[in-house]
């Protein structure tokens, strides 16, 4: 089988051996002795460079001793590595985070938009945990983990070798009282200070932009590190992974429109601050 470009779901696949594999206690070198095959031959797979057949998944995670549901995920991956990847959601913490959070710890920048909340790697705990509680698909014992997920992914986009982030936020995501007063005004002054991070630019699109390019729904666009860009957009059933050149392609010119008339990194630190005092006044009252 010739190497070929990884895709979404070779690389899910690829991280999911890598998983297993740690977790049986064995390195490449071992599985390679195991089912005799060349060390680079397990190194394309877990890469996502190489295909694996339903065969060669099933030996890979029979030595490794998985079972269960991770073994079904693993072998469903196996027999489709197309570009694209549609993942539906069960009502346990989704899938989809996961490979999410995948791509973006190997992410070298990432652009989102969102019209309707706060991005989630700017959420801070109690915004998420309130968005989360408003959801009736979401379960209420699975909040806490769920919040922690966000709070984790966030980390990856901190410190002065966090990869660059641009997000662009309209208005009315400013204007929505998620929480309460007090809540909101923790968001928006943590917006204030992510803000001026020197790998962070939040920029807010206008009421008065009238119709604009996002319109159609929030996204996220990674640039991933030796690989290539994906899109990512999240719906309440199921989310939609897109590597797709003219695809994505499209979403960026999306971004660029939004770049054309949202304001400025300046001005919109400005908007943030006046509203923050303006509707909510209100500071650090939350319990820790």
């Amino acid at each position: 089988m010739e190497d070929r470009e990884p895709t979404v779901r070779s690389r899910e696949l690829g991280e999911g051996l890598r998983r297993a594999m740690e977790c049986g206690g064995f390195h490449a070198s071992g599985v390679a002795r195991e089912l005799g095959w060349s060390p680079s031959r397990v190194s394309r797979i877990l890469s996502g460079k190489r295909g694996g057949s339903s065969h060669d998944v099933a030996a890979f995670i029979a030595i490794c001793g998985v079972r269960g549901d991770e073994r079904e995920r693993l072998m469903a991956l196996s027999l489709d590595h197309g570009p694209g990847w549609h993942v539906h959601h069960n009502p346990a913490l989704p899938r989809r985070v996961r490979t999410l959070a995948n791509h973006e710890r190997h992410a070298n920048g990432i652009e989102c938009f969102s019209g309707g909340v706060v991005p989630e790697l700017l959420q801070t705990r109690h915004y998420a945990a309130a968005v989360l509680e408003a959801n009736p698909n979401v379960p209420k014992w699975d909040i806490a983990e769920r919040v922690g997920v966000v709070q984790a992914r966030q980390r990856h986009f901190e410190g002065e070798d966090a990869p660059g982030s641009v997000f662009y936020l309209h208005e009315f995501v400013l204007h929505t009282p998620v929480g309460g007063a007090a809540l909101m005004s923790e968001q928006l002054h943590s917006l204030l200070r992510r803000s001026v991070r020197p790998t962070v630019s939040v920029r807010v699109v206008p009421r008065t932009a009238g119709a604009h390019a996002g319109m159609t729904g929030a996204f996220s666009l990674v640039n991933v590190r030796d690989f290539k860009r994906i899109v990512f957009v999240d719906g309440e059933t199921v989310s939609h992974f897109i590597e797709s050149p003219a695809e994505v392609g499209a979403y960026r010119a999306v971004l660029r429109e939004l770049g054309r008339v949202a304001l400025d990194e300046v001005r919109s630190r400005e908007l943030i601050a006046k509203l923050a005092t303006k509707l909510y006044g209100v500071l650090d009252t939350l319990p820790r």
